[in-house]
């Protein structure tokens, strides 16, 4: 059977109308998933698509760039652009906040602060967020609490050249954790999730048995090459966490 030009040239048409970066990058996963470009097969070039696509070369970077970014393309200077052969699926993960977490469990939420001061931190901080021995941070321990039992104990370290206005805040309506989800900003992360027996006082605060073992992530967030703050949260017994691919 002759093929049905009149198919083939809505479909340009359609294509066409989809010349943003979003419709070209659905357009791209679609060939990928229905395997129309193969694993590890090179794919047109940016001129050639952005001609398909009737859009600048530019809205087609864009589309491909991003792709790349999700491991769904394998980009090589002057080696043009494949499917990846084995794609990398890569978790989404955000900095939640914990009282939307916690009222989102249906609970009452409440935190307390449980020291402030201003002191030189130890080498383990230092080392994470790349100052020296002699800076002074702002220390911010603090525990959160899910219809009044301990949630989540957060021992933070705040790095106030990079949010002086921080030291204004008292942190009696808000917390340290949405105080900076909201004023400052970051462009990067380092995040480490470990089980751990629970300390002495990590036990005494969450309020369970010492070495039963608790939930930790670590992190430590950036703006461009200045560090914002190192937090390491310690959670209660029980607490699970979902992320998506």
């Amino acid at each position: 059977m002759p093929p049905d030009h009149r198919l083939a040239d809505r479909r340009t048409i359609d294509l066409k109308k989809s010349a943003t970066w979003q419709g070209i990058e659905a357009e791209v996963m679609r060939r990928i998933s229905e395997r129309v470009w193969a694993p590890g097969e090179l794919i047109p070039g940016e001129v050639d698509l952005a001609q398909e696509f009737g859009c600048a070369r530019a809205t087609v970077n864009r589309a491909l760039r991003q792709l790349a970014e999700a491991g769904l393309l394998d980009r090589r200077r002057k080696g043009g652009t494949r499917v990846a052969r084995y794609p990398v699926r890569k978790a989404t993960l955000d900095i939640p906040v914990t009282r939307l977490e916690i009222e989102g469990r249906g609970v009452p939420y409440r935190h307390t602060l449980l020291n402030r001061e201003i002191c030189c931190p130890p080498d383990s901080i230092c080392e994470a967020m790349d100052v020296s021995q002699t800076t002074q941070l702002l220390h911010l321990p603090a525990l959160h609490f899910a219809d009044g039992k301990p949630f989540l104990y957060e021992d933070r370290w705040i790095n106030t050249a990079a949010v002086p206005e921080i030291q204004d805040e008292i942190f009696s309506e808000i917390n340290a954790n949405e105080w900076l989800i909201e004023h400052a900003l970051f462009s990067r992360g380092d995040i480490r999730f470990s089980a751990a027996n629970a300390t002495k006082k990590e036990a005494k605060i969450l309020q369970c048995e010492a070495e039963q073992a608790i939930f930790i992530i670590d992190r430590t967030t950036w703006n461009k090459d200045q560090s914002v703050t190192s937090v390491r949260l310690a959670y209660a017994p029980g607490f699970h966490m979902r992320s998506q691919i």
